[in-house]
């Protein structure tokens, strides 16, 4: 007896030009063969493996872009027949609550679902289990491809949506997506414990939980989250109704009316927030399939839980790349915005200094590129709505790490010198300030101490000052939680974040 992974059947996308990797589960010792065929039924070629452990793993050449091919897998006794398979570019769109945020709940999601309609792009959304028990083998064996089209895909990620639409537009060939996300998670709940325990940092959360959870049964912490999970739905109710009343309310008075949102999830042995959790019951329910690249919008939940972001997302993006059998996977970030909540006292540039983490890694890491959104942050809301901006930074991303065009980019800081009191910071491409809002530039002498700095524009160069810093030696550009950016590029992106301070 054998099984195909979900991921595998009707309407499947499968990654073109890498090997395709096909797999699922088998009792031991079965020998399965497979072909994989065109739309007009010519072979396009064959596979044979002989399962081991509870696994099989198939293992066909690249293909061409197509659509309309047949895959079949049999043990000689059994047949298994997924149709209206397509060839294309596959990418795994994880993270956090920006990136879990549906394709219903966005600008412009609900006239778009209505009248959408494109059969080349699909998505397969992973079931959101945090427990590998009898419920979630269930929801993986509903969980299937969902091809676009009027009164689907409003369970999609809005951010990966815009993103494979505006691939397809610029590729014209089949794109699929595969879900993979869950709110308000730690990046070190998708990193197993192997991975954890490469860093310092890693093994620090680990511990840390772990102290947390003290010796919590499973049924201690499922009586917990049942009364977490109650006090959320009744929040939830008050705020649905809050908004259908009243559908411009604001957040400061959604808090005001129906109170701080609940958020206290408990800790325990079943907790999705647990480090290294999600990873098992979610993301390996699909490794090792071939894709084309990932897709990534976290660090929400680590902000205020780490000076040393830049240790997990580099182990992030290593032990993905080991997971799906890709040293050079390529990895699309979305560099976080600017926020704050309404009731934080102080600016304490915890947001700034991730954005910066992120930017590290990426100027570090081969095959990767970060999307640049810090112009669409929302004051006191965590959760802007305007989900096409990064979709479509992501894919710009993408055009100029994977596809060989150079692609829209945010103008980058490039250098610095000092001419007397004045910083002038050198760019990549001209900037000019087209919008009301605040400087948000700051600069520091050799005591490091930093002060808000006037800038003047000058085509590629910024020169900053400060009466407070009569000889500037270091200058930071959008490191704060909060602030209104207002220096942009002649393509209209703004000027990236930048730290310069050696």
């Amino acid at each position: 007896m054998f099984k195909l992974a979900p991921l595998f059947g009707n309407g499947a996308v499968l990654a073109r030009g890498k090997e395709i990797r096909v797999f699922g589960t088998a009792d031991e010792g079965v020998r399965l063969t497979a072909e994989l065929t065109a739309a007009d039924g010519t072979l396009l070629a064959k596979a044979a493996c002989t399962s081991a452990e509870g696994r099989f793993l198939l293992r066909f050449p690249p293909q061409r872009a197509q659509t309309g091919c047949t895959l079949t897998v049999t043990d000689g006794t059994m047949l298994i027949v997924s149709g209206n398979v397509a060839i294309g570019e596959v990418y795994f769109a994880g993270g956090q609550s920006n990136m879990e945020l549906e394709l219903q709940n966005a600008d412009e999601g609900k006239v778009l679902i209505e009248t959408h309609l494109d059969a080349d792009l699909r998505y397969f959304n992973v079931p959101k289990k945090s427990l590998w028990n009898g419920d979630a083998m269930q929801a993986e064996g509903w969980s299937h491809w969902e091809s676009i089209r009027p009164g689907y895909g409003k369970d999609m990620s809005a951010v990966a949506y815009f993103f494979a639409c505006k691939l397809r537009e610029k590729l014209n060939v089949p794109v699929g997506i595969i879900d993979c996300y869950w709110g308000g998670t730690s990046i070190t709940c998708w990193m197993d414990e192997e991975a954890l325990a490469r860093t310092a940092e890693g093994q620090r959360y680990m511990s840390e939980y772990a102290a947390q959870c003290g010796d919590k049964t499973i049924e201690a912490w499922q009586a917990e989250e049942d009364k977490f999970q109650a006090e959320m739905a009744e929040w939830n109710g008050k705020v649905d109704a809050l908004k259908k009343e009243r559908p411009e309310v604001t957040w400061p008075d959604i808090n005001r009316i129906c109170g701080e949102c609940p958020w206290h999830p408990p800790v325990g042995p079943g907790s999705p927030y647990r480090p290294a959790g999600l990873v098992e019951t979610m993301t390996k329910r699909v490794v090792p399939a071939t894709l084309t690249g990932m897709l990534f919008y976290q660090g929400e939940e680590d902000a205020w839980r780490t000076e040393h972001y830049e240790v997990l997302l580099s182990g992030y993006i290593a032990r993905m790349r080991e997971l799906f059998c890709d040293d050079a996977l390529p990895f699309l970030n979305v560099q976080l915005p600017v926020f704050i909540n309404a009731t934080d006292k102080e600016d304490n540039h915890q947001w700034g200094v991730l954005r910066r983490a992120q930017e590290l890694v990426t100027s570090q890491t081969a095959n990767t590129g970060l999307a640049c959104i810090i112009d669409c942050g929302e004051w006191d809301n965590i959760h802007p709505t305007d989900k096409r901006t990064p979709g479509e930074r992501l894919c710009e991303q993408a055009l100029t790490v994977l596809y060989g065009q150079k692609g829209a980019a945010s103008p980058k800081a490039t250098g610095k010198y000092t001419i007397g009191g004045v910083l002038t910071v050198t760019l990549d491409a001209p900037v000019a300030i087209t919008r009301s809002g605040d400087e948000c530039a700051e600069i520091a002498g050799a005591d490091r101490v930093w002060h808000k700095a006037d800038i003047v524009a000058e085509g590629d160069k910024l020169h900053l000052t400060s009466e407070a810093v009569p000889e500037p030696v270091y200058a930071r550009y959008a490191h704060y939680n909060w602030c209104k950016v207002r220096l942009f590029g002649e393509n209209g992106l703004p000027l990236a974040p930048f730290v310069l301070d050696n």
